[in-house]
């Protein structure tokens, strides 16, 4: 059973409720019921369930699988320790029994090296490896239900497609019921077999997976169906659910194209053979081990009013080029070429700026927003503060946020509207050059539309120009001119987004295409 829905429409609360992790303040499930039924067992309504009873359902009945694997699991220990806390709590067996389950659960899910990886911390471990660690401890008690709350959002799609592909065969193999919460109409259409649509707290439809993605009957869910980017020709200014549900708006927001212009002549940007290494630990006479080469002799060119895309799957090492550019890492070997000159890595232009993938995290949460954007502009003395605070009411304006929410903090805004306050405080800055690193991936689809509706709107108003780093390439296919493909530090395919897109050459390029769901 799939629960779908934008941001904000009710499904994580849903979630939280049913395993009665909702407390006041400032949430109480107080009407209704939550019934859980098992074989030869009186029902239970889960609302009316003491502590004592719940902590016998919860991990051995009913289990969750949360959406930010690395938030779920403790640092601090190990993962093979974590999984076999679930099952000292809910089973008898002994040491060594759990030793062997775990070694066999590692084994179902795929893990490799499944006699040695429970002894890695949960930072050792890949995204993908993290989320099947948590799934294990889903697992380990062999549950009747698996809640599964966005749990691949921010997987790259190979990583999202071995995990849904995991999920469909465990659901068999261990005859799983699982409630998968998601905002992704592809993601649902590979591994549900009923949708629920939420909106604003309530259910608007219902039916069979096929039926409600082929032919919705409310309005809402046409919407969300609508409003992904595949949908559209390249460089459209995308509907947003909004639109959808006001018809004439969608119209009008359809016509509105914005045509690529041709590469300028000018390079703004270059990079040339650059390398980046991380180093290890030091032996005994100084040379360094567990040397990893995160990006190995890669080369390309920027110009000026350009959208470049830089796809890849996780660990590829696409962040770690938005990073080197920025200054955060250093580069081992290679240059960086500004406007013709050779840039230092350690100087940080005030013409490049970054929008992270998390805006929460980049986010100073005892700052309120209007100082927030106004801080680059009175440290770096362009303006005085109070100048700085009027530039900054206006961005907010810029990124259809209203000016008067100036003292608000970040807590207080969605996760849509906190990256559009991220992007106002790169623009404010009046940069020629900003990386975008994953800034759209966390989105549900009307707010990816908005964000990718105001980037590109500013950047041809604007004429500044655009690294796009993503895993997603319908995205990456909608909004970027020229694409490059990383694979394991180096670029193995680069071209026109369209090209790339509808017809690629190398088969890892194919792989990545083939990988991304599709709803119909």
């Amino acid at each position: 059973m799939a629960l779908v829905g934008e941001s904000g429409s009710g499904k994580s609360v849903t979630s939280m409720a049913i395993m009665r992790l909702l407390k006041m303040p400032p949430a109480i499930a107080n009407t209704g019921s939550i019934i859980f039924s098992e074989p030869n067992l009186p029902r239970i309504n889960l609302l009316n369930a003491n502590e004592k009873s719940l902590q016998k359902i919860r991990g051995k009945k009913i289990a969750m699988i949360f959406q930010e694997p690395m938030s779920a699991l403790n640092p601090l220990q190990r993962v093979g320790q974590q999984v076999a806390e679930v099952m000292y709590q809910h089973t008898a067996f002994t040491k060594k029994e759990i030793d062997q389950k775990i070694i066999a659960l590692f084994t179902k899910i795929q893990l490799p090296n499944p006699e040695t990886i429970g002894k890695k911390y949960p930072h050792e471990l890949s995204g993908g490896q993290k989320q099947r660690v948590v799934i294990a401890m889903a697992l380990s008690c062999k549950p009747q239900l698996i809640i599964c709350d966005e749990p691949t959002t921010a997987l790259d799609v190979t990583v999202q497609h071995e995990i849904l592909t995991l999920l469909k065969q465990l659901q068999i193999s261990e005859n799983l019921s699982i409630l998968f919460i998601s905002h992704d109409l592809n993601v649902i259409a590979q591994i549900a077999h009923q949708i629920v649509v939420m909106y604003q707290g309530e259910i608007v439809e219902t039916g069979e997976a096929k039926q409600v993605l082929n032919a919705p009957t409310h309005a809402y869910t046409k919407a969300l169906l609508q409003c992904r980017p595949g949908n559209h020709p390249a460089k459209t200014l995308l509907p947003t659910v909004t639109d959808f549900l006001n018809p004439n708006a969608a119209d009008i927001a359809l016509r509105k194209s914005f045509v690529p212009k041709l590469p300028l002549p000018e390079k703004l940007i270059s990079l040339v053979n650059l390398k980046v290494v991380f180093g290890g630990e030091k032996k005994w006479f100084g040379t360094a081990k567990n040397i990893f080469t995160a990006v190995n002799n890669v080369s390309f060119n920027i110009f000026k009013g350009e959208i470049v895309g830089l796809v890849g799957e996780s660990g590829c090492g696409k962040t770690t080029i938005g990073r080197t550019i920025m200054g955060l890492n250093n580069l081992t070997a290679g240059n960086i070429i500004w406007h013709g000159e050779a840039a230092k890595n350690n100087i940080k232009s005030l013409q490049w700026q970054m929008v992270f993938q998390d805006p929460f995290a980049a986010l100073n949460p005892k700052i309120n927003i209007g100082n927030t954007i106004a801080e680059g502009i009175y440290v770096n003395k362009l303006a005085s503060r109070n100048e700085a605070l009027a530039i900054a009411k206006s961005w907010l304006q810029k990124v259809n946020l209203d000016a008067g929410h100036i003292s608000r903090y970040p807590h207080e805004f969605s996760g849509g509207q906190r990256q559009r306050i991220v992007i106002s405080r790169a623009l404010a800055l009046s940069p020629q050059f900003i990386i975008c690193d994953e800034s759209v991936s966390a989105l549900d689809v009307s707010v990816q539309s908005q964000i990718l509706n105001i980037l590109l709107k500013l950047k041809n108003e604007l004429g500044f120009s655009i690294l796009f780093i993503s895993h997603d390439m319908a995205v990456i296919q909608h909004i970027c001119d020229r694409v490059l493909v990383m694979r394991k530090g180096q670029i193995v395919e680069e071209g026109n987004a369209q090209e790339i897109y509808n017809n690629p050459k190398e088969a890892y390029t194919k792989g990545l295409i083939a990988a991304i769901p599709r709803a119909v």
